[in-house]
């Protein structure tokens, strides 16, 4: 058992290392808010500013807040090696199993896609809760009453899993109605609990980011075939249902609940499947239940069918992937002197801007923003009502341009996002003027910093 979890991690190690690079805006939202939790601000996006749901997964900031005193990036940073540690972890539990297993060597061929995968290593380092989530999804594929609870816990931080859990939990339990009820509330207690605390300290049953981040159908289909037909182990599972073990059939039932959820919920803005991944441990394991039995000619049509996207997408957006977090740091660098001085921000990209300053910040989007959460458009066009700038007491506006344009005047005209042509045209009409450029690392964009006339 221990050589298959030490096999397991080698596998996946790797794949892990090469993007630990990799993060989003996101990440760095949430270690804004750990650090203002470490330093006595609170529950907080800005100094003095409104307690605010700023991150999806209630209490994942107070997770983070232990490691947060030293600033933003330190923060990020600890994120990012927690996220990684716990993937390891899943990872480990999965190649333990499989060496329990017994039957055939070749059930150790579908472990390849733990470090093919490139969703699974870059969202695990990301900095994001998707590392945590990872682990407690895999922990919920085991039994009784524990595994029940992590899937519970990994429902509550992201709902979207609601749906597969209860039909992973209940029907692992099914045919015994007791332990069916047993299972059926530790799954929910989480998430009632996390329900309550929403609704009392931020007045709303649900995150922020369903308002300020809104999708559609038609973007959810998309992004449930994308994630079925690019991630990899769902390929592992081309199969009749009758081949596998009513244990695992249970593990594929839910597995399709969770894709059709992602379809109703309409995906995500991020890259790379983020809400597919939590299944994808699942899904490897049931190839590693059809390989223990199978025909090692069918087990290589499988796992060769799944590692073709997995090549496809490790070259054409793995180094991209691999370099993000690289160029976000040279941002926030070069950013920090120009910032400096300024009391209130706005931006889309609140992320790396609040870690170049420690000036209030006006999110654009709404992700940390009730009011324009709530105004009408996606969060990249927000519908701004007249004065908005001049309202929020805005000294400084942070743009991105779009690719080649440069940065000079009529500014609306030169923005890549709706909702920054719309900050920009009033802060032009109140005069604001260019004081730094910005570029983005790794594109042909960069961001404009408009400021207020000086007194």
């Amino acid at each position: 058992m221990a050589l298959g979890a030490l096999g397991a991690v080698a596998i996946a190690l790797p794949s892990l290392l090469w993007l630990a690079g990799f993060t989003v805006d996101d990440a760095l939202i949430s270690a804004r808010v750990a650090h203002h939790l470490a330093i006595g601000v609170g529950y907080r996006m800005s100094s003095g500013g409104p307690v605010v749901d700023a991150v999806t997964p209630f209490g994942y900031a107070w997770v983070l807040a232990p490691f947060a005193r030293a600033g933003v990036l330190s923060t990020l940073s600890a994120a990012k090696g927690l996220g990684a540690g716990c993937w390891l972890a899943a990872v480990a539990i999965l190649g333990g199993a499989t060496a329990r297993l017994g039957g055939a060597r070749l059930r150790f061929a579908p472990l390849a896609l733990l470090g093919a995968c490139t969703p699974l290593a870059a969202w695990a380092s990301s900095g994001m809760e998707t590392g945590i989530v990872l682990l407690l999804a895999t922990l919920a594929l085991g039994s009784g009453s524990f595994a029940a609870l992590c899937a519970g816990v990994a429902a509550a931080w992201r709902p979207e899993l609601l749906p597969w859990a209860l039909v992973l939990r209940v029907g692992l339990a099914w045919g015994a109605p007791r332990r069916m009820a047993g299972h059926a509330a530790l799954l929910l207690v989480p998430v009632a609990l996390v329900v309550c605390a929403r609704a009392s300290l931020f007045g709303a049953t649900f995150p922020l980011s369903a308002l300020a981040k809104p999708s559609d159908l038609a973007h959810g289909l998309r992004y449930a075939l994308g994630a079925v037909l690019l991630t990899g182990p769902p390929l592992l599972v081309i199969a009749r249902p009758r081949q596998l073990p009513l244990r695992e059939r249970v593990m594929l039932l839910a597995a399709g609940v969770h894709f059709v959820s992602l379809l109703l919920a309409g995906g995500d803005w991020m890259p790379l499947y983020r809400l597919a991944t939590p299944v994808l441990p699942s899904l490897v394991w049931i190839g590693v239940v059809l390989a223990r039995a199978a025909r090692p000619w069918a087990t290589a049509v499988r796992v060769g069918a799944a590692l073709v996207p997995c090549a496809l997408i490790a070259i054409y957006i793995g180094p991209s992937a691999a370099a993000v977090g690289a160029h976000r740091r040279a941002l926030i660098e070069a950013a920090r002197p120009e910032l400096a001085g300024y009391r209130r921000i706005a931006a889309l990209d609140v992320g790396w801007v609040g870690a170049a300053s420690s000036a209030s910040i006006v999110d654009l989007a709404g992700v940390t923003d009730p009011t324009v959460a709530r105004l009408s458009g996606s969060h990249t066009d927000k519908h701004l009502p007249a004065g908005f700038v001049r309202a929020r007491e805005v000294d400084a506006v942070v743009l991105l341009l779009a690719p080649g344009e440069p940065a000079a005047p009529p500014w609306p005209e030169r923005m890549q996002r709706t909702v920054d042509a719309r900050a920009a045209a009033q802060a032009a009409a109140l005069g604001f003027e260019r004081a730094a450029v910005l570029p983005l690392g790794g594109t042909t964009q960069s961001y404009v910093v408009l400021a207020a006339p000086r007194p």
